[in-house]
């Protein structure tokens, strides 16, 4: 079962108007206005312009009557389209094989076989929805087993992500409105005056009197919302994409005979990533069978590669998940994020020691979907938490060397636990103390080691200090423990004890 996410932009209109003049206030009411013949309508309006009661299909001259100093531009779709494609072509790249333009206001992925790499569908919508806010374009987004479903979802929803579990779409969309169908305006406004209100009415009516006085397509939109109909997603390409394909004269089906073409495939683009000196960092995949249907897998690596050997045994590990149906009729293998690879000496064992190289490694667990592969690097910090960062498992190392400091723990905690304590202030170490429900006896100890709050972060670190103890207990367990403040006064903190780490 395919996984189909729609994704809708409320303002795309508005938002592209804005970022295009800038001398629009940003807190003046916004409009765009379509017009046929002599009428006139808005077609968009922003957050704005919502919050004064104006809406989409309301007349022009009545919308510039109840506000004054509405800004109102005429509608411009070529550019909207445009706009639209951009975003369309970032998705491509980031998200998933198959991705579609859904005009006027929204995209459509099918994200069956990428969604892993994003760390699952609930993490992957949200850091989708996240992303188009940072650039300052709201969105909502909605995964379901099929297109009409996750776009009448989307549509009609207030929250920002939804996710509709596996063979639930129809009672999630029971409730929709018929505007939700994607109907022309005529039969919803007929539909309406029959008295049919939701999608779950509609449904649940025999389906031969509608076909008689509407014709075929109400039912073919309720077959494509349901499911019972296949609506395959004509991914965009663009021009730069270096893609290859092998069309079958006969369909093909055998899990041998797909690999042995994956492996031609493979082999054909790299000899064109070769002659442009570029290096591959996600393939995708695609498969069409004969039923019209696309699936698709996503292979990602770690560095740019044009290995036909490695890209095809990543490819090959995940065959397993195409289902060729009644056969497959045509095969295309994509680059769709490429970057410069120039040709290297390769180093010599005889002169100096290699490297040992984990890329291989890195890209075999992140195809699985591990999405928790990192590297630690310091931080230019005194305060423990903050002196490490998660970097790129292959980044480059220049600048990140750890500083000359005392000894840190081998694990830290990742919020520092409170402990009770007997000791003698304001600068000798505990007695003993207690963790976790357990006393322990102070045998050895080392410190104390001040840290001072970082002031020019925040204001409440401005005589905050902390005083470290390294100790160990009777069993030669070793722990890292602080009292927050300096034992004296009380401005410096609160004078508890905490334990923040363990040595090994």
């Amino acid at each position: 079962m395919p996984r189909v996410v729609s994704v809708f932009f409320p303002t795309l209109a508005t938002d592209r108007i804005r970022r295009a003049d800038p001398s629009i206030p940003g807190e003046s009411p916004l409009v765009v206005v379509a017009r046929s013949g002599s009428k006139r309508w808005l077609s968009a309006v922003d957050q704005n312009a919502a919050k004064v009661g104006l809406h989409i299909g309301m007349a022009a001259a009545k919308a510039q009557a109840l506000v004054q100093g509405l800004h109102m531009v005429d509608a411009d779709p070529a550019a909207d389209l445009v706009a639209l494609e951009r975003l369309t072509l970032w998705a491509l790249s980031q998200y998933s094989p198959i991705v579609a333009i859904d005009p006027p206001d929204g995209i459509v992925l099918d994200t069956e076989g990428a969604d892993h790499l994003q760390g699952g569908e609930e993490l992957m919508l949200s850091g989708l929805v996240n992303r188009f806010r940072a650039r300052g374009l709201p969105a909502r987004a909605v995964i379901a087993d099929t297109w009409g479903a996750a776009f009448g979802l989307a549509r009609s929803m207030r929250a920002e992500t939804k996710v509709i579990p596996t063979g639930k779409t129809a009672e999630a969309v029971a409730r929709l409105p018929l505007s939700a169908m994607r109907l022309n305006a005529e039969t919803i406004v007929s539909l309406r005056t029959l008295g049919f209100k939701t999608i779950g009415e509609l449904a649940a009516t025999p389906r031969a009197p509608l076909t008689l006085r509407f014709g075929p397509e109400i039912g073919r939109r309720l077959d494509q919302m349901l499911g019972r109909v296949a609506e395959p997603i004509d991914p965009i390409r663009c021009p730069e994409i270096i893609e290859v394909h092998r069309a079958f004269a006969e369909p093909i089906g055998a899990a041998e005979t797909i690999a042995k073409y994956v492996s031609r495939l493979v082999t054909q683009l790299c000899l064109e990533l070769q002659a442009k000196g570029l290096g591959v960092r996600r393939t995708d995949l695609i498969v069409h069978r004969v039923d019209n249907t696309i699936q698709a897998l996503r292979a990602g690596t770690a560095k740019p590669v044009r290995d036909a050997v490695w890209l095809t045994k990543l490819l090959h590990d995940r065959i397993e998940k195409i289902d060729p149906g009644f056969g497959i009729e045509k095969l295309s293998l994509a680059a769709t994020m490429v970057e410069p690879l120039n040709d290297r000496q390769i180093v010599s064992s005889l002169v100096e020691a290699a490297a040992v190289d984990v890329t291989s490694l890195i890209d075999i667990l992140g195809n699985r979907g591990t999405q928790r592969i990192y590297r630690l690097a310091p931080v230019a910090s005194d305060v423990p938490e903050r002196s490490v960062q998660r970097i790129s498992p292959v980044a480059d190392e220049e600048g990140h060397t750890w500083p000359l400091i005392w000894p840190r723990p081998v694990r830290l905690m990742d919020r520092p636990e409170q402990i009770e304590v007997m000791a003698l202030l304001p600068d000798h170490p505990p007695v003993w103390f207690t963790w976790r429900g357990k006393r322990r006896r102070v045998k050895r100890a080392d410190g104390p080691e001040r840290i001072y709050g970082e002031w020019w972060r925040r204001t409440s670190e401005w005589v905050a200090v902390r005083d470290y103890f390294t100790v160990e207990d009777e069993t030669a367990e070793r722990y890292w423990i602080y009292r927050s403040g300096d034992g004296v006064d009380a401005e410096t903190g609160s004078h508890k004890w905490f334990l923040h780490g363990v040595f090994a």
